[in-house]
This record gives C-alpha cells, sequence and structure tokens, in this order.
C-alpha cells in the first residue's frame, strides 16, 4: 500500500522515500562486477530485462502494470490498493488460505502494490521450486478470486489504517497538500482512499478493476539471478501472455501542480508538519539531471545539504529536513519537508525559502558541487546489495524509458554536470517562484 507521501516521517528517517515513485530518481550505475543487462523477448513477444547471476540459487522478478491509483473511479477512491491487496489472496481453485499456505510451503514471496501510475509486483522464489513459483503468480495475475471474506478481512486492515492516519500530521499534510497543488485531477485522489470510499468497495469492483487494468500495455518487466533467457522466455507467456494487449483505462491528462497558497491544520500534537511545493521536472527533461544534483545540493543530502546544514546544525529546528524531487507520468513536484516545533515553523519555514532563493540567486560554489557529483557517482553501488533492488531498478528504468544502456551513462551524465548547468535549472525552478506551503501543528502560542 502507498499514500501520497510522508514527507515529515521521510526527513527523520533520514530520507529514505521522499514519495512515491521516488525509485525513478535514483537509477545509476550497477556495481563494477554486476552481469551484462539482457532484453529478453518471449515466443509470444513479451519483453524483459534481465541480469543473469548464478552467485544464489534465487530468482527475483519485478514487475509494473500501466494504471494505478489516478484510475480509481470517482466515489471509489482506494480501489487499486486494495485491487493490489487482494490479487495474493486466493486465485484459481486455491482459496486464500491455500494460497498463502503453498507459498509458505514453498518459500515463495509474491506481493503486489500499487502507485499513482503503476500497479507493481514482486515474485521471490528459489530455483528449486521455479515452477511452482511461475504459475502461483499466474494463477494470481489472471484468476485472483477476490472471495468476500479475505476482501473483507483486507478492508477492515486498511480501513484501520486509514482513522489511523486521520490523526497523523504526515498523512493529513500530505492530503492537504495533494488536493491544493492537484484539486479535482486524477492524481488529487487518496491513493489508500477514504475510509468512506473503502467501506463502499466490494468484490465485484475489484473483478471490474482487474479486468480494465492488468493488460501487457507498457508492462515494465525486470529478472535477477540465477535463470538464463532461454529459460525465462517461456515463463513470461506462461505468466503474462494470456493478458489483453491493451487496457480498457482513460488517458490521464498532464497537469501543472497549482502553488502559491497557504494552508494550516490544528491538530494537537508534539510537533508542526511542513511541506513545501514547486513544480518540478519530468524525468524525461533534458535538465532533470542537473537538476538532481542541485537538489542533492540544496535539500537531498541527508548531512550534507544546504537545508540540513541551516535548518538542523546551525538553528536546531528540525531533526530532519530535506528536498525531494517527484517526477510523475502526468506531473512533477519539488518538495521540501521538516517538522518542528510550533513556535519554530514560522521561521523554519522563511529559512527553507531563503535557500531557495539563495540558490535561484547565487548557486552553489565549484567545490560544492564537485562534492555533491562524487557522493552521487561513488554511492550508488550500494544501494544494489540485493537481487530484488536490482529487479526493481530495471523495472524503473524501462518505465522511465531512460534505454536499456542507462546504467552506463549514469555516472557520465552526472560527471557531465556543470556550475553553469546547476544555475541555470535552479533559476528555472526556484527564482520568483511562490511555493504551496502547508502546515499540521498546534497552535501556535
Amino acid at each position: 500500500m502507498t499514500q501520497f507521501f510522508a514527507p515529515a516521517r521521510f526527513a527523520r528517517a533520514h530520507f529514505t522515500r521522499a514519495v512515491a515513485g521516488i525509485g525513478l530518481l535514483v537509477l545509476g550505475a550497477l556495481p563494477a562486477d554486476a552481469t551484462t543487462i539482457e532484453r529478453v523477448i518471449s515466443p509470444g513477444g513479451i519483453e524483459a530485462w534481465l541480469v543473469q547471476d548464478e552467485t544464489l540459487p534465487m530468482i527475483s522478478m519485478n514487475f509494473a502494470f500501466d494504471g494505478g491509483s489516478a484510475q480509481d473511479p470517482d466515489g471509489k477512491e482506494g480501489l487499486a490498493n486494495l485491487l493490489a491487496s487482494t490479487m495474493d489472496e486466493g486465485a484459481g481453485d486455491l482459496d486464500s488460505e491455500a494460497f498463502q499456505g503453498k507459498l509458505e510451503e514453498l518459500a515463495v514471496s509474491i506481493r503486489f502494490n500499487s502507485g499513482k501510475d503503476q500497479l507493481f509486483g514482486t515474485l521471490r522464489t528459489l530455483t528449486g521450486t521455479q515452477d511452482e513459483a511461475f504459475d502461483l503468480l499466474r494463477l494470481a495475475i489472471n484468476e485472483p478470486r477476490f472471495d468476500e471474506k479475505p476482501v473483507e478481512r483486507v478492508k477492515s486492515q486498511i480501513l484501520a489504517g486509514l482513522r489511523q492516519k486521520q490523526e497523523d500530521p504526515d498523512a493529513i499534510a500530505s492530503e492537504a497538500f495533494r488536493d491544493a497543488a492537484f484539486g479535482g485531477h486524477p492524481y488529487g485522489k487518496p491513493e489508500e482512499g477514504t475510509v468512506e470510499t473503502v467501506e463502499k468497495l466490494s468484490p465485484a469492483d475489484l473483478k471490474d478493476l482487474h479486468g480494465r487494468l492488468l493488460s501487457r500495455h507498457r508492462l515494465a518487466i525486470g529478472v535477477v539471478g540465477a535463470i538464463d533467457a532461454k529459460t525465462l522466455a517461456p515463463l513470461l507467456d506462461e505468466v503474462f501472455g494470456k493478458l489483453p494487449e491493451k487496457n480498457q483505462l482513460p488517458e490521464v491528462a498532464d497537469v501543472e501542480p497549482k502553488t502559491g497558497e497557504r494552508i494550516s491544520r490544528t491538530l494537537d500534537v508534539p510537533q508542526t508538519t511542513i511541506l513545501i511545493g514547486l513544480p518540478g521536472l519530468k524525468r524525461d527533461d533534458p535538465d532533470y539531471q542537473a537538476a538532481f544534483v542541485m537538489n542533492h545540493i540544496l535539500g537531498g543530502g541527508t548531512f550534507t545539504s544546504w537545508l540540513f546544514e541551516e535548518v538542523r546544525e546551525k538553528r536546531g529546528l528540525s531533526y530532519g529536513v530535506g528536498s525531494s524531487l517527484a517526477p510523475d507520468d502526468h506531473s512533477a513536484l519539488l518538495v521540501a519537508s521538516a517538522a518542528t516545533r510550533a513556535d519554530r515553523a514560522e521561521e523554519t519555514i522563511s529559512i527553507i525559502e531563503e535557500q531557495f532563493k539563495r540558490m535561484a540567486e547565487q548557486g552553489p560554489t565549484q567545490e560544492e558541487l564537485d562534492k555533491a557529483k562524487s557522493f552521487l557517482t561513488g554511492s550508488y553501488a550500494l544501494r544494489f546489495d540485493t537481487s530484488g533492488k536490482i529487479a526493481a531498478q530495471l523495472v524503473a528504468l524501462k518505465l522511465a524509458d531512460l534505454g536499456i544502456d542507462y546504467f552506463d551513462r549514469r555516472n557520465a551524465e552526472i560527471e557531465a554536470v556543470t556550475l553553469e548547468d546547476v544555475q541555470r535549472i535552479a533559476k528555472r525552478l526556484l527564482e520568483g517562484k511562490t511555493p504551496l506551503i502547508v502546515t499540521v501543528g498546534p497552535q501556535a502560542s
């Protein structure tokens, strides 16, 4: 399950995840000893990207279908999230208990989750149970049961989480930000839905969305592990081959996030959550890498950024503060976040805005740029410490349409960013802009 974003909590967790979809931002070079990425085409024409690795007898597969919570019908917000949460709750002739028991018996993991624009899935299996694992995945994708009892059980879990979030400042801030930025656009819909909409969702709704959403259209598949192309190709057809070529979903229009508004919500909690947002860059923008480096200096570098230095180190206003680029299929944001004492919230906001202005007017020094590029190129291999993470990056790479050779190009693209590039994109994104500001917390005394 996903939500729009939880930036204050994200900041306190040292920026492990700023927004849904952040994985598209951090594509980088695979470790030097990684196997070459191989394009595999099944007999039925289904494409997957494969990194063959015989180190361990394991296979990791990640995949993504086109369509996510932005496709939830009006009044049925949370449907894509519920769909993802129930596809492994029984399939084919196996009810929920039997299906989950089979997974446990074989030590196989099958999971699904949804985002704004995609429905994601993962498979993890040992090679010895490869055939059984892929067959269970085939059932989950093509023949999910959506039996009433497990659907109601999963709904109750989601509803419990939604009720908790009604008193969560991060969730409240995210909702207010989303509503203000995207209004009536599909991106304005809550990904997990609301208590009112989720309560009304039925197995019939799930069957309808499943039939309209799952298809081979823009299907992205990444596989890593002890499997070769010859073995993988027919398995792709077995799992995905019976899906329709196209989905039955309406087009989602591009949207520019609305900014310039100030929104405050009062909540009796220890700190005030702050979100500050501006339009960002979509991933295919030629200036994206320059913006990525610029943001690292501004607020993306956990312990080295301007925001961390000015807000936390110099003034002790917030345990965690930072900024992130968030490109989606149909819009993009640059969002800064922090959590601080209610009586210091205005000061914190002012300092963050001052750093935006400083970046737009002065930009970083050459030394700051060199350090940022060195970190971004040198640290990336640490992110590829499991086959599952590599498989996820392959899918993100495919979704972003960056090309199968991007891993080989990425560090060179970062190295090529100049001080002039950063200054240009800083002015483009930050100069003279009035951000959307959302605060949630106690009434300041």
